[in-house]
């Protein structure tokens, strides 16, 4: 590896003349991954031209090396052992020392079982300057990042409910699309059906004058889904209180219920010959759009159109109906935020004026946002203010971007917000970065201790991996790899 690099550098310097290759041109880096077998355990050996003015003026050589894992602290550099290592090597009299950690947040901050093992990660990123030791805990006056990907989905969150719900729409849309719709099996011992008779038959008494009927009762009902939510979070998160005809029909007929494509059809029917009958007079939201809420408002009128139940019809009748259902919880979470919902009603996230199958992955993109800000609400009790911005950076994002529930998102905080969180943990990454010189001339020596191995080969203990953590098995001993990288210059002017 030595061998290839000194190559490198030889035909890119300027003043070899005799190789013949003056009009070669700045070649790209070249980084050579070694085996790890010599005693300084190094993993990448790498060159990096320096230039000025389009001009080749040097070349930056890198040795990476990497060790552990270990629990052994004796094992960890020394930081002004290191410093004056680096002012030997760089014959320089001044250095900074800046420092970077980060920490994993969302196991310090949720209570036992409340996570699933998932690929959702919120970590904090923290760089400093000034750093006095090492694994010195960040000062308050550090820069800090937040790092949220989050998968949606988890059956402990308190917005599973309108995951379960999205799923069925997701189903329908796709039922639409391919021509073939999966029916799940029901959970309930009731069917669609009777459900639906059960709630027409209460309109009827309620038109009739028979009895008082509200939403309390099926709010009531609804809200059972929510039942096992903290309580600290469950008025932000419980189902809405305002449901209207068509969204109270979705909740009879969604997939805990519907089990056919004919049980469908048949509670479609009801509802339909009821309203041409005139026995019952629904209220619906303004402004909603779906053809079931326009039937309704023909029923206003006296006269409605007969409906050919059959083909796409009904599913597209379903589909519509707890679309616009799910478009009102997500909407109503954002506007119960204050000034969160600014971007929102940009006419994207709600908008009619697209496909249905375009409206379905955009009610997606609501849904893992709401994931996201529950789980900063929930988890690291972030107030108003702190969710204004982030709102404001996954909508951004997701206006101009698909959906990706492994996007990281970053939002700059103050480490004070989080530090309750990470204050008495081990970091994930801990790194020092010495560095002198400036512009061209600047070099560094960079130290640093991870929990996961930085590179896929070149670690001198990966066996002992499993068997210390076995043994030691407390934070206290938290395994650690070791990487070290010093640079030197070759100038050719």
């Amino acid at each position: 590896s030595r061998q290839l690099i000194s190559f490198y550098t030889v035909v890119q310097n300027p003043n070899v003349t005799y190789l013949g290759m003056s009009d070669l041109g700045v070649l790209p880096p070249l980084w050579v991954r070694c085996d790890g077998s010599d005693p300084q355990h190094t993993c990448w050996i790498g060159a990096e031209p320096l230039t000025a003015a389009n001009r080749l003026t040097g070349l930056n050589i890198y040795m990476v090396s990497c060790d552990g894992p270990t629990a052994d602290k004796t094992r960890f550099a020394n930081l002004e052992e290191l410093k004056k290592e680096h002012k030997i090597r760089h014959h320089s009299s001044v250095v900074t020392a800046k420092g970077f950690a980060r920490y994993e947040l969302i196991a310090a901050a949720a209570m036992e079982d409340t996570i699933a093992e998932s690929g959702s990660s919120i970590s904090v990123d923290i760089t400093w300057n000034g750093v006095e030791k090492i694994l010195e805990t960040p000062p308050l006056i550090s820069a800090a990042t937040l790092n949220i990907a989050l998968e949606s989905g988890d059956p402990r969150s308190p917005v599973f409910h309108l995951y379960r719900e999205l799923q069925l729409l997701l189903a329908l849309a796709e039922g639409l699309k391919m021509g073939v719709t999966e029916w799940p099996e029901p959970s309930e011992s009731e069917s669609a059906l009777k459900l639906v008779q059960e709630f027409l038959t209460d309109l009827k008494k309620k038109l009739d004058g028979d009895c008082t009927f509200g939403n309390k009762n099926e709010t009531e009902t609804i809200k059972c889904d929510t039942a096992a939510v903290d309580s600290c979070i469950k008025s932000i998160f419980g189902e809405r209180g305002d449901l209207d005809f068509t969204e109270q029909l979705w909740c009879k007929m969604k997939s805990k219920c519907v089990s056919s494509y004919q049980e469908l059809i048949d509670c479609f029917t009801l509802v339909i010959k009821s309203l041409q009958h005139g026995e019952i007079q629904p209220w619906i939201h303004q402004g909603s759009s779906s053809f079931l809420s326009q039937l309704i408002q023909q029923s206003y009128l006296g006269k409605v159109e007969d409906v050919p139940l059959s083909g796409i019809t009904p599913i597209q009748m379903l589909l519509e109906i707890g679309l616009e259902k799910l478009k009102k919880d997500y909407v109503s979470f954002f506007i119960g935020e204050p000034n969160t919902c600014s971007l929102l009603f940009q006419d994207y996230f709600i908008s009619t004026s697209v496909d249905l199958q375009e409206q379905v992955h955009r009610v997606q993109k609501l849904h893992h946002m709401l994931e996201i800000m529950v789980s900063c609400t929930g988890l690291l009790q972030f107030r108003h203010e702190n969710l204004f911005p982030l709102t404001q950076i996954c909508m951004k994002y997701y206006k101009e971007n698909p959906l990706d529930e492994k996007h990281v998102f970053q939002l700059p905080i103050r480490p004070a917000l989080v530090k309750k969180f990470y204050q008495n943990d081990n970091p994930e990454v801990w790194k020092v970065e010495i560095s002198s010189g400036h512009g061209q001339k600047e070099v560094k020596t960079t130290w640093q201790v991870s929990t996961s191995a930085p590179v896929e080969h070149g670690t001198s203990n990966n066996s002992g991996f499993l068997s210390d953590s076995t043994v030691n098995g407390s934070s206290e001993e938290r395994l650690y790899f070791i990487t070290m990288t010093q640079c030197s210059q070759v100038h050719f002017t």
